[in-house]
């Protein structure tokens, strides 16, 4: 079934918005994206697109383009802080070998171009200040203008309005962790591998762009202080210096090399009860923010925009076709966000006997069984939304 004639308004330019947008025009839907900033950008930074991320991009007819400005990811190294190689993670050894690093800023352009072409409208200015609620929702802008849907999608990231709308206000709290994220001239010949540096109460993962011309790097460190959760926020360069000091000669050159550097705090918050209501949904961020440990944050928006587009498709009531979208991204998310969760202190063992024991446990198992290290995440890697049954794993 297609969606003609079907009028949905989109909050939010981001990742999971725009493909949403290019998702639901292509089926014939009449789709406005409202953005509040004044040009569809995004802060300089990589990202990682894992293979259920490319399924999505590939399905909307994106992949080779994603592919041409991208960085196909060979392999995670994982490295002690001293600089003692720990182990090696293979990853053309996936299933799906479709693995890459890409610039936000590129993946951002490309989806907003697909959105277009596929005719979608994208609007600028366009702050929303409350949504409406009812059969016909009603959204009303900062500047004093409103407009109606048939259908309202959320796409408004960590402090959504659409997500407030439907549950009400909800409370993240500070994990006491902070990130700074950074992109440096690759003069380091870096090839196409992540390289994870951990030591204690802090960890480092870079990664090449582009061309392999530039260096994205994201530090973490363990902070008891409280910290902003925005990524717009700037830090001096050298207060990251001095917390990765300690590190290893190749840390600390990469580190030299940062003149420009944002800082985020770190904040876990709930996957949302609800999802939807009459005539308004919502997806990615909006839906389940997550901690960046399991690099997850872009897929699981792709993949929300693809399976809301999906069951949209359907002939059933709207009402039931909203809460279908939900049922069948729940549990995926929830895995996904609790699994990121709990994987920051494997990175950040400070204590030295145990840090030496599971280092060593991570040594001998990607000498044993590699396979096994490796093949351990194919529930999340594997899955195919495009492709899946109406209950996933």
């Amino acid at each position: 079934m297609t969606l003609d004639g079907m009028k949905i308004a989109i909050i939010g330019a981001g990742i999971g918005g725009l493909a949403a947008a290019r998702a639901l025009a292509l089926r014939g839907a009449k789709v406005t994206v409202l953005e509040q900033a004044d040009a569809i950008k995004e802060v300089g930074a990589g990202i990682q697109i894992s293979p259920n991320g490319f399924a999505v991009l590939h399905a909307l007819g994106l992949g080779n383009d994603l592919r041409a400005q991208s960085v196909q990811a060979q392999a995670v190294n994982l490295i002690d802080y001293r600089g003692k190689h720990i182990t090696r993670l293979d990853l053309g050894q996936l299933e799906n070998q479709s693995y890459y690093f890409t610039h936000r800023a590129d993946l951002i352009n490309l989806l907003a171009d697909g959105a277009r072409d596929a005719g979608a409208k994208l609007r600028l200015l366009q702050k929303v200040e409350q949504i409406e609620m009812g059969s016909t929702p009603v959204i009303h802008m900062a500047n004093g203008a409103s407009m109606s849907a048939d259908l309202v999608i959320g796409a408004d990231g960590l402090h959504s309005i659409t997500r407030t709308a439907i549950n009400g206000t909800s409370w993240p709290f500070f994990t006491n962790q902070v990130a700074w994220r950074a992109v440096i001239p690759n003069d380091f010949d870096r090839g196409p591998e992540v390289h994870l540096h951990m030591g204690p109460h802090r960890h480092l993962v870079s990664y090449p762009l582009r061309d392999r011309s530039l260096l994205n790097i994201v530090a973490v460190q363990e902070r008891a202080a409280w910290t902003e959760e925005s990524w717009s926020q700037k830090d001096d360069p050298s207060t990251l210096q001095a917390a990765f000091s300690d590190f290893c000669p190749e840390v600390r050159q990469m580190l030299s090399q940062v003149n420009d550097v944002h800082l985020w705090g770190l904040f876990r918050h709930s996957v949302a009860p609800l999802w939807h209501t009459e005539g308004v949904a919502i997806l990615g961020d909006a839906a389940h923010p997550t901690l960046p440990f399991m690099a997850q944050g872009a897929s699981m928006a792709l993949e929300d925009a693809w399976v809301l587009a999906d069951v949209l498709s359907s002939s059933s009531p709207l009402s039931q076709r909203l809460t279908t979208y939900q049922s069948r991204r729940e549990t995926r998310v929830r895995k996904i966000v609790d699994t990121a969760s709990g994987n920051a202190w494997k990175y950040h063992l400070s204590f030295p006997p145990l840090r030496w024991a599971a280092h060593s446990a991570m040594r001998l198992g990607g000498s044993l069984v590699p396979d096994k290290m490796l093949h351990q995440f194919d529930w999340l890697y594997s899955h195919d939304v495009t492709k899946a049954p109406a209950n996933p794993r």
